[in-house]
């Protein structure tokens, strides 16, 4: 078999990474940095599979000529130890992770202890948060010295107008259990129906139709379904409109490594009420950020009621995020840290 070129890189990431209708903010890292590789000169081959499959990337690896250097994503990497393991030594085998398994509750164990055995197999593992490093480390998977943080970016965005009386909320996410929209809807129907505003939940409603419905059902019983609107996944440009008409975005997730959408919601200078929880806290600017516990509707309710009433509140919080913009990484930065990361794999 011949070896790979230097700058050719073989990236294993789920099937459907591009289709809008999967958006999930592991896709949106995946095509980015695919994207931003190429732009500074890398030759990147991307193998789709079907993370569902059992050991997915089992074919994929067998075929690649020895000495490639293969960037998997974690979602893949934790469903094919056998295949890693197999090719550790004649592939040059790098981890993309999103996220550590075992932080979910419930979490199945055959899924933690392959993301282990995969992770411990690749050469080198990318993570998108410092928080999913030392998490790694904490649960003895791969020591921290093994593990290069590459954050997530953001595009340069403007500011958003948001509403005179900052009543317009924006949640951004998959519609699933670990982002807590039910927690969100549960603090909603705590302030009571006289309380003004609008909540815009945007984000796939197929990965867990069940607990969509749920939360849908929630809100229409709490009778607050004329305001809140589950729109599913938007384009680009209807995400953009909704940051730019957002004055607040909420993140009540249960679990989170790092937190796109709150970087993005930053990037547009629009403060965040979010869940102090995993990555979340290194995430934000914090004095543009209220975090409260996870997994609580009554204090999210609290720190709703409060930026609702205290006009100087929003304001301070609306400052500190527009000067914190500058400081955020663009996804070029992202691409570049990969990228030496991955050249100094041999």
């Amino acid at each position: 078999m011949t070896r790979a070129a230097g700058n050719t890189l073989y990236f294993v990431v789920p099937d459907g990474v591009d289709d809008p209708r999967r958006t999930s903010g592991g896709n949106v890292f995946d095509q980015r940095v695919r994207d931003g590789l190429r732009t500074i000169g890398w030759d990147v081959r991307i193998a789709q599979v079907d993370a569902d499959a059992p050991s997915p990337a089992d074919g994929v690896l067998a075929d690649l000529p020895s000495g490639a250097l293969v960037l998997i994503d974690g979602l893949i990497a934790g469903r094919s130890p056998e295949a890693i393991e197999a090719a550790a030594d004649r592939l040059r085998i790098v981890a993309l992770t999103h996220m550590v398994s075992a932080a979910f509750p419930g979490a199945d164990a055959r899924v933690v202890e392959g993301e282990q055995r995969a992770l411990r197999s690749a050469r080198r593992v990318i993570a998108t948060s410092e928080w999913t490093r030392s998490e790694l480390a904490r649960r003895h998977v791969v020591p921290p010295e093994q593990v290069v943080v590459a954050h997530p970016g953001s595009d340069d965005a403007p500011a958003a107008s948001g509403t005179p009386a900052g009543s317009a909320l924006l949640c951004v996410g998959v519609v699933a259990p670990h982002k807590g929209q039910d927690i969100l809807i549960e603090a909603l129907a705590a302030l009571g129906l006289d309380a003004a505003w609008t909540c815009t939940i945007a984000g796939s409603l197929d990965v867990c139709p069940d607990y969509a419905h749920d939360v849908e059902t929630r809100a229409a019983a709490a009778g607050l379904g004329d305001r809140v609107t589950m729109t599913g996944v938007l384009g680009e440009d209807e995400l953009d409109s909704a940051y730019q008409h957002a004055d607040l975005v909420v993140a009540p997730s249960r679990v989170e490594s790092y937190g796109m959408a709150i970087a993005d919601a930053l990037r547009r200078g629009i403060p965040v009420i979010a869940s102090r929880v995993g990555g979340i806290p290194l995430t934000v600017e914090s004095r543009a950020a209220v975090l409260v516990p996870p997994g609580e509707p009554l204090p999210l309710a609290d720190a709703l009621r409060e930026w609702m009433r205290d006009a100087d509140l929003r304001a301070r919080l609306k400052r500190a995020a527009r000067a914190g913009r500058a400081g955020l990484p663009h996804w070029s930065d992202t691409a570049e840290q990969i990228a030496s990361t991955l050249a100094g794999v041999r």
